[in-house]
């Protein structure tokens, strides 16, 4: 277990964190993670890997989509024990979509990218009918595609122009975000590092600059959550650079469309993931130089230095974390006046 430090959470309270890794015997790279319950996690990751707990943690299924050992797998979205979806980043065919009805015993393609040019990033479903999956630009456009079927079909809507060498980044499946029809997602790269937004499930949509760094092909938003539809986070860096704090957050108070750099301590390096967490009013961010963990989204501590890439809250509030060479951690926090 990494040690947690300590912080003053309200008037009288400390709060104490800590990663707890899990008993994960894996090597691979995992960059997806989806919390549906304090017993039920999905996780995922390079050469078509995929995990799975129902327990809590005490035991985790490993195992690899059938044909799929040459995929990377950067983003799971989970509904229960049993159904998942899976969604491969890379260059064209690359980039795919599976689905699972009974707890992994098998897989079904769904769809395969047609367009060599394309790079799917990041896939998220509200329900088990509707989703939305976020691409790099093709022909001058971000691309995103819904569905209304649980991922049978799905029909591509249009977005606004990208600037040039705009992209979006597949490092933890949430620099795409979804709250009620409201669809949000996040781009980096030198030309800016900007939001998108639509209030309808992306049949209309504004774009908003924010203050975060932007100053090379790897710099921009990594990732986006929301508390309400109007308070959000954006976070990111350069994660060439994961030791730097420079520009790597933003918040939004009106839906994002406005973003400022808080006034408090910023996140202690870069960061691919953040999280919102209800059942402690805390917000969570971690990256490959460490976690850190709020209470306002304004000042941040850190709590651990290992590399997560990825964060899911389940509803009850159990947070669990995905990084580097198989690593799977929960957080485990304790409470003392």
């Amino acid at each position: 277990m990494h040690t947690g430090a300590l912080f003053l959470a309200a008037a009288g309270l400390l709060y104490s964190q800590a990663w707890m890794l899990q008993p994960v015997r894996s090597s691979e790279s995992l960059r997806g993670v989806s919390a549906v319950s304090a017993s039920v996690v999905w996780a995922s990751g390079t050469h078509g890997t995929y995990l799975r707990t129902i327990d809590g943690g005490v035991t985790w299924q490993v195992a690899i989509v059938p044909d799929a050992a040459d995929l990377d797998f950067r983003g799971v979205q989970a509904l229960d024990s049993h159904t998942a979806w899976l969604l491969s980043s890379g260059p064209g065919a690359k980039s795919r979509i599976y689905k699972t009805g009974d707890g992994g015993e098998h897989w079904s393609l769904l769809v395969t990218n047609p367009d060599p040019d394309g790079f799917w990033d990041a896939i998220v479903f509200r329900n088990a009918m509707h989703g939305v999956v976020l691409g790099d630009p093709v022909g001058g456009h971000f691309v995103l595609m819904t569905t209304a079927d649980g991922g049978r079909t799905w029909q591509h809507r249009k977005t606004p122009p990208a600037l040039k060498d705009e992209g979006a980044f597949a490092a933890s499946n949430s620099c795409l975000v979804l709250h009620g029809p409201e669809v949000w997602f996040g781009a980096g790269g030198p030309s800016g590092a900007r939001v998108f937004h639509s209030p309808d499930s992306g049949l209309n949509w504004v774009v908003n600059s924010t203050p975060l760094r932007h100053d090379g092909p790897g710099a921009g938003i990594f990732s986006l959550a929301f508390r309400t539809p109007r308070e959000g986070i954006a976070v990111g860096g350069d994660y060439g650079k994961p030791a730097d704090k420079s520009g790597n957050i933003a918040v939004t108070n009106d839906g994002g469309a406005t973003w400022k750099v808080p006034a408090g301590a910023p996140p202690n390096g870069y960061r691919s993931s953040v999280a919102y967490v209800g059942a402690s009013k805390t917000w969570i961010a971690a990256g490959t130089s460490g976690s850190d963990i709020s209470i306002d989204g304004v000042n941040w501590k850190p709590f651990d230095n290992a590399a997560y890439n990825a964060i899911g809250v389940a509803p009850g509030g159990a947070v669990w974390a995905v990084g580097p060479g198989g690593r799977v951690a929960r957080l485990t926090s304790t409470t003392s006046r």
